[in-house]
């Protein structure tokens, strides 16, 4: 159990402050009555609205967007529009960030969360949550690119990634690769080509674990996702 007003600021996307406002002015309603107690004590079975719009019981939240290109995988930037920015109204809550990052003209599966842990063990390499992408290159793939994705590339400076799987996609044509790997270094993609002689003109990523993106969700659209769909995420892996 936890007051009123923590409880709508920490799952309604408003500020204590807002919330305290909100209560106090009659928009809040518990149980079907208007409520101006903020520390009322409620909890995730108490049905709670903010001018008639339900508040979501659950403390964490996981939401899939089919991120296009041009927004920026972040929470605030100051020169372009976020992932956040374009997030639809009765989906915004306090807290949020996307669990890893796309690139800007990367587009794609992208999951946005306030579930720190969860993001924590989808990205850490040693879990192998695979991440799979669709990327069109400006020449062929050879089975000479395939083997250096399989022994792991090393990029110029040094780095090297971890073993990942590169596969001709049959139904397009040998410019189309999908990749798969299990790590997240920065645009590490297109630097895994760039090193192989190839340049990525697009890139789009369709899953993450065993989560694909909806083939129904239009680009730039969102829809939250279920526990079983959260699961899905720490299914299959490459190793």
């Amino acid at each position: 159990m936890e007051r009123l007003d923590k409880y709508i600021s920490s799952r309604g996307g408003y500020s204590r402050r807002d919330a305290q406002k909100l209560i106090k002015s009659g928009c809040v309603a518990v149980a079907g009555e208007i409520c101006r107690q903020t520390d009322l004590k409620v909890g995730e079975d108490d049905e709670i609205t903010v001018n008639g719009q339900a508040v979501c019981g659950e403390q964490y939240v996981y939401i899939m967007m089919n991120k296009p290109a041009g927004v920026v995988s972040a929470t605030k930037d100051n020169r372009d529009r976020t992932v956040l920015d374009i997030l639809p109204d009765e989906l915004k809550r306090r807290g949020l960030f996307p669990a890893g990052r796309l690139d800007k003209d990367t587009e794609g599966l992208l999951i946005i969360t306030n579930d720190g842990d969860f993001a924590h063990r989808m990205l850490s390499p040693k879990k192998h949550v695979e991440k799979k992408y669709i990327a069109k290159l400006d020449g062929a793939i050879t089975e000479e690119t395939i083997k250096r994705f399989e022994d792991g590339i090393i990029f110029s400076d040094g780095v090297k990634c971890l073993p990942a799987k590169l596969e001709i996609n049959s139904e397009t044509d040998e410019n189309v690769g999908i990749v798969t790997i299990c790590e997240g270094k920065f645009h590490q993609v297109k630097k895994m080509f760039s090193t192989c002689g190839l340049n990525v003109v697009h890139l789009k990523r369709i899953s993450v674990g065993n989560l694909y993106l909806d083939s129904n969700l239009p680009i730039g659209c969102c829809k939250s996702l279920s526990k079983l769909d959260v699961k899905q995420v720490f299914v299959g892996n490459i190793h």
